[in-house]
């Protein structure tokens, strides 16, 4: 009581100050004009010197990067050719092969409910017509996937191997990791062009950071004795990395892959933007049009994607050598397949009198709601704006700019030292020297009440389902849809529901972010200790006192990382939202798209990656503070 006393007391002086200080100290709240940073005339000006002027010798930089294209679009192209397109006068691979060689591949890699499950998965895609998109989104997971994964790997293992490197590193994969996707898309649009080839590589740049991470997190927990055993032996020191160390780490670092696979599956609608089609491309139309019931199918279809490749890229994890009868099942069903589709036309593609849909179902329940609902709603909406939401805005943006730093400031140092209390300040004051403070503060305003309704939701949520087995799995089942389908999907019903503005963004932000408020409260009421569970009853606690003062204190630092990882995916999704009229940073970043102005995209994209790092840094403090108050080993820092 008495720490949350002196931390309200702080609040209060702080508010006090803001409110009678601008009359006496003007520069306090408005960054002054002649001092803004020209920042994104600086990135402008270097992107135009890199494209015009800078030089290799034998070819220029723009030579380098139409190469690169180039390279990465003759496996794209094959990968096309036999998905989606045909080749060599030849058709592509029929939807049954495609599905019965997914399912040898989950049989190989988990057996038979694997390969049921993911069979069932593509059979889905090709039952909703969905597949030649489907195959299209395909073929650029399998170039993007092995470029991300050699590339972080190589990362992991340069930052395992030379720790300077490691401490250089992280902070640029901070940032790559916080930065939104709309940000560098401008860079590489400029660089690579508009096309598929184009979005594969602003795909490898999003999903490569975690692989990097992984990496060198998976060599850093092999044994000691496996290295000192490989040194017995005389290993090299390229034997030691191939057939010591990363044989030793294989686990870990496919947890790395299966994380590469899901983030260039959550890249293939923004990719689409820069002329990645496939059901990307399908989403995005459909939110273009307000179509739901096309939008959701579509999204449904990625989902379904993303469900098989994710379970398959998990088992084999756990295996080591292909086996000879899988490969000459594999080239069976190719033969028999082909010479099908020859003779039954519907075994090359998928009848069209066979496929279902339900987009026009979804479309008019979204139609009946608001029929029925829409004054309801209007007034929910309205009692929200007027009550809650412009109140905390203007509230934040009055705020001063320097103020803000040095409370911040405080904050950092009273968790942790002065080190974080400089960064977090030194990142506040950066953010206010561009010129975009109020857009920020408008960012940090419509993340933070939406990060504290998903919040409310997921915590009471997850308290239930770690409570009973048997409802964790359906609410899992249910959160890890929420994960895999296209953020742009949740604006459909959001923008058909309550048009555009603050609140519509709000209510697509919240049922982004909750899921991982579920997630890590189950999580980290499942992990407490039975033994002290059952020494609280046997003191003669009540169920209700055991949850409060027992779980759901010992789960804290798990769920302070769940509102870590709240606001990461509410800052992702903001950025998204600027496609339904907000007026924050998102924005910032989705104009500088629309305009190719790669200078102020960065900087926009940079300040919401600024609040982004400093609200990890200070939760993962609070949450390490947390561990250590009850005695509990380990760091939660989500980073």
């Amino acid at each position: 009581m008495r720490f949350a006393a002196i931390w309200l007391a702080v609040l209060g002086l702080f508010w006090g100050f803001s409110a009678l200080a601008k009359p006496l100290l003007p520069w306090a709240f408005d960054w002054p004009k002649a001092m803004v940073l020209p920042a994104a005339r600086w990135i402008s000006a270097f992107t135009k010197w890199l494209l015009n002027e800078a030089s290799f010798g034998l070819f220029t930089f723009q030579e380098l990067t139409r190469g690169v294209s180039a390279v990465i679009e003759v496996p794209y192209r094959a990968a096309t050719g036999v998905l989606s397109e045909g080749a060599f006068g030849l058709p592509p691979l029929s939807w049954l092969a495609v599905v019965v060689l997914v399912a040898l591949l989950g049989h190989r890699a988990g057996g038979l409910r694997l390969a049921l499950l993911s069979g069932l998965c593509f059979l889905f895609i090709a039952v909703f017509g969905q597949w030649t998109s489907a195959m299209v989104t395909l073929a650029s997971i399998l170039i993007a996937v092995p470029i991300g994964v050699a590339g972080g790997m190589s990362l992991g293992l340069a930052a395992y191997r030379w720790p300077g490197f490691a401490r250089a590193i992280t902070p640029v994969l901070d940032l790559m990791q916080t930065i939104p996707v709309f940000a560098y898309l401008v860079p590489v649009l400029i660089l690579f062009g508009f096309g598929p080839v184009a979005a594969i590589i602003a795909t490898v740049i999003y999903a490569m950071p975690p692989m990097t991470r992984i990496t060198q997190l998976a060599l850093q927990r092999v044994p000691g004795e496996l290295r000192d055993l490989g040194n017995m032996v005389g290993c090299s020191r390229r034997q030691m990395t191939w057939r010591v160390m990363v044989p030793s780490a294989k686990a870990g670092l496919m947890v790395g892959v299966n994380q590469v696979i899901m983030l260039s599956l959550n890249m293939v609608i923004i990719a689409s933007m820069i002329g990645a089609g496939g059901l990307g491309f399908d989403v995005l139309a459909a939110l273009r049009r307000l179509d739901f019931g096309a939008g959701l199918e579509a999204g449904f279809a990625i989902v379904a994607l993303a469900i098989a490749l994710d379970r398959i890229s998990q088992a084999l994890a756990y295996e080591r050598v292909v086996r000879h009868g899988y490969l000459w099942g594999a080239l069976g069903t190719l033969g028999i397949a082909g010479l099908l589709a020859v003779l039954m036309p519907g075994v090359q593609s998928y009848p069209e009198s066979w496929q279902l849909s339900t987009g026009t179902f979804w479309g008019q329940v979204v139609a009946w709601i608001n029929i029925n609902y829409f004054d309801t709603l209007e007034a929910v909406k309205n009692a929200l704006l007027i009550n809650v939401l412009i109140p905390v805005k203007r509230f934040l943006i009055a705020l001063p700019w320097a103020g803000v730093a040095l409370f911040l400031g405080f904050v950092g140092w009273r968790l942790r030292d002065w080190r974080l209390g400089a960064l977090v300040a030194g990142l506040t004051v950066l953010i206010a020297a561009t010129g975009l403070w109020d857009k920020a503060m408008t960012t940090v305003y419509l993340c933070g009440i939406s990060v504290v309704i998903a919040m409310l939701i997921g915590l009471p949520i997850g308290v239930m389902a770690a409570e009973r087995a048997s409802l964790w799995r359906w609410v899992r089942l249910a959160i890890d849809t929420l994960q895999t389908l296209p953020s742009f999907v949740y604006l459909m019903p959001a923008v058909m529901l309550f048009r555009v503005g603050d609140f519509t963004a709000m209510i697509a932000v919240v049922a982004y972010a909750v899921a991982p408020a579920i997630r890590y409260t189950a999580l980290g009421l499942q992990g407490v200790d039975a033994r002290l569970i059952e020494a609280g009853r046997a003191m003669g606690c009540t169920n209700w006192q055991i949850l409060t003062r027992i779980k759901l204190r010992l789960a804290l630092p798990e769920i302070m990382l769940g509102l870590n990882q709240t606001i990461m995916f509410a800052l992702s999704m903001l950025v998204i939202t600027a496609l339904v009229g907000t007026r924050d940073l998102g924005q910032e970043v989705y104009i500088a798209l629309t305009k190719a102005d790669s200078g102020r995209g960065l900087v926009g994209g940079l300040a919401v990656a600024f609040i982004a790092i400093i609200a990890d840094r200070l939760i993962g403090a609070a949450a390490a503070r947390a561990r250590a108050r009850l005695g509990i080993a380990g760091d939660s820092h989500g980073g």
